[in-house]
């Protein structure tokens, strides 16, 4: 279970074009300002990619991605599942963005054991 404190700060983001009030894709930084991310489409899913990793941040390294099956719900509200290749670890996830805040939350073992995070889109 250890692993899984750090399977849901892996999200990424990044996009090449302005990214609205609720649009997911861009560039975040975590709130504890230990990774930066890109979240950009990758196929059917959306992907989020390390981007940055403070130094000395345990289990964690640029380039980890996190494979994102996800629909949007209602305006800024995404749900569905993720998978960290990283980790093999596959749990539900949540995403609320509210402007240029993004909070996302993950659950495994139906449920019992979730983590959220919260994110800052950079500009």
């Amino acid at each position: 279970m250890k692993s899984f404190a750090w399977a849901i700060p892996v999200i990424v983001v990044g996009a090449a074009f302005p990214a609205e009030a609720s649009d997911i894709n861009g560039n975040w930084a975590r709130g504890d300002g230990n990774a930066h991310v890109r979240i950009a489409p990758c196929g059917a899913d959306i992907c989020a990619v390390n981007t940055w990793i403070k130094p000395g941040t345990p289990k964690e390294k640029e380039g980890d991605k996190l494979v994102m099956s996800i629909k949007e719900d209602a305006e800024g509200s995404y749900s569905g599942t993720a998978f960290d290749p990283q980790r093999d670890l596959s749990y539900k996830l949540t995403v609320k963005i509210d402007g240029d805040r993004m909070t996302t939350k993950g659950c495994v073992i139906a449920g019992l054991i979730c983590k959220g995070v919260d994110w800052t889109r950079m500009k």
